[in-house]
């Protein structure tokens, strides 16, 4: 037991137990959330910034992670958004940032 518990994340055993979870480790969990913030970065940056209020674009969807689903319980592979995110628009956007 002592050598199955201690296999690496990446082993046949961890991948059948965890599913595509196992492959990921701590750097892709953060390297996605990096990913996700920069996007929503530049679509505020875009947002605030465009000439027209009807030339919102859309949010960003975040980068699909291992065994998370949307509201929808859809397939991850699809994207999502995030869970109670709401359309902001570019003069809510333009106040907040002042």
């Amino acid at each position: 037991m002592i050598l199955i518990k201690n296999l690496p994340q990446d082993s046949a055993i961890q991948r059948e137990i965890h599913g595509e979870a196992a492959e990921w480790s701590i750097s892709d969990h953060l390297l996605a959330a990096t990913v996700d913030h920069l996007a929503v970065a530049n679509w505020m940056f875009q947002a605030v910034n465009s000439s027209e209020d009807d030339d919102t674009p859309e949010p960003p969807k975040p980068v699909p992670r291992p065994g998370v689903k949307d509201e929808d319980g859809e397939d991850p592979e699809e994207g999502s958004t995030e869970e109670g995110a709401e359309a902001i628009s570019p003069g809510a956007l333009a106040r907040f940032f002042g």
